[in-house]
């Protein structure tokens, strides 16, 4: 690992270190995502989501979850989860193990992107659905990205390239994500949690985390890959294609 990948994780880890410590778990049913997740959960022997903290959109009981950081993986393990504290770039699991992986905001927060695509590959068998999103446009870059730990914003079309080139089919995406339209509630968010961090995730768990799972709108999914151009966050469903093809 260089030092600049080294660097991102050490961040990463302590950010979601100190919002796991001082949160309580969501159910993956408040989620917008819950009605094509467990309809795919359901006939997936094995399911893996990464780095979901408390925030699973898998039903937890029965699937395997892999987080940097150990305070959300505790609660999991107890709600009938597996759990395994490992980085994503490096997932402990043998090839072709698994039916349905997730990852929900993930790789946008790994300094070696290809690898973790990589890895989401390999540990998924032949035809396994591969679920994933990612925020778009790096015009759109906002000292929100930098706080948080994103190491990118995605190019749509190289975006494209990236999950061809590791074997995997977009069949169905749509618009995603639950971060506030309002430039000044961004500023205000960013300057709570760089300035009173522990005030500012009392004040996101009790007031604006209910607000966002009560404005959420059913997800929209269309065939295919969806017009990117007005979109800030994609979540994209895909198929693993045998090797070779």
């Amino acid at each position: 690992m260089s030092p600049a990948q080294g660097a991102a994780v050490a961040k990463n880890r302590r950010f979601y270190t100190e919002v796991w410590s001082a949160t309580s778990l969501v159910s993956p049913e408040r989620f917008n995502t819950w009605p094509l997740l467990s309809a795919l959960a359901a006939p997936a022997a094995r399911r893996l989501e990464i780095g979901c903290g408390l925030r699973p959109r898998l039903p937890v009981a029965g699937t395997w979850f892999v987080d940097l950081s150990r305070e959300g993986l505790n609660t999991l393990h107890g709600q009938g989860g597996f759990s395994v504290q490992s980085e994503a770039t490096a997932l402990p699991f043998a090839s072709g193990s698994f039916d349905l992986v997730c990852a929900f905001d993930i790789v946008e927060h790994v300094a070696d992107d290809q690898q973790i695509f990589r890895e989401l590959s390999r540990v998924s068998r032949a035809g396994a659905t591969i679920v994933v999103s990612v925020p778009l446009h790096p015009g759109q870059w906002s000292v929100f990205d930098d706080l948080v730990g994103h190491m990118r914003r995605y190019e749509p079309d190289a975006l494209v390239t990236t999950l061809r080139a590791h074997h995997l089919e977009i069949e169905r995406s749509a618009t995603f994500g639950m971060a506030p339209r309002s430039r000044l509630l961004l500023r205000l968010a960013t300057w709570g949690l760089k300035h009173k961090p522990e005030l500012a995730i009392r004040w996101y768990n009790a007031a604006l985390m209910p607000l966002g799972l009560r404005l959420q709108r059913p997800l929209m999914l269309a065939p295919g890959m969806i017009d990117p151009a007005r979109l800030d966050e994609i979540l994209l469903v895909c198929r693993l294609a045998p090797r070779g093809t």
